[in-house]
């Protein structure tokens, strides 16, 4: 999808500056915008197989870590959320 749209920014690009001459000054500006979405397309391009690799990097470790738990016969029990429950909030008695 990124692909696609970044060659529609390209063709536009093409487009505009091939009448550059007979646009008027105040819609040359389009010329930048196509500029700007050839920018951001080719990052894109760059930037979410990166973004990919990484993450699957970061689960073959998190598996790497949880199959090594398993063999060694230890077992997590933290479920990786930060919120506290009533029981165990300090300065607090669930006693009456």
């Amino acid at each position: 999808m990124t692909l696609a749209v970044t060659l529609g920014w390209v063709l536009a690009l093409v487009v505009l500056v091939s009448v550059r001459s007979a646009l008027p000054a105040d819609v040359r500006w389009w010329i930048w915008t196509c500029v700007c979405g050839v920018v951001m397309g080719l990052f894109g391009l760059w930037y979410v197989p990166f973004l990919k690799r990484k993450r699957e990097r970061i689960a073959a470790e998190r598996g790497a870590v949880a199959e090594s738990q398993l063999s060694s016969g230890y077992v997590s029990r933290d479920s990786g959320s930060n919120t506290v429950s009533s029981t165990e909030t300090p300065g607090k008695s669930t006693r009456s």
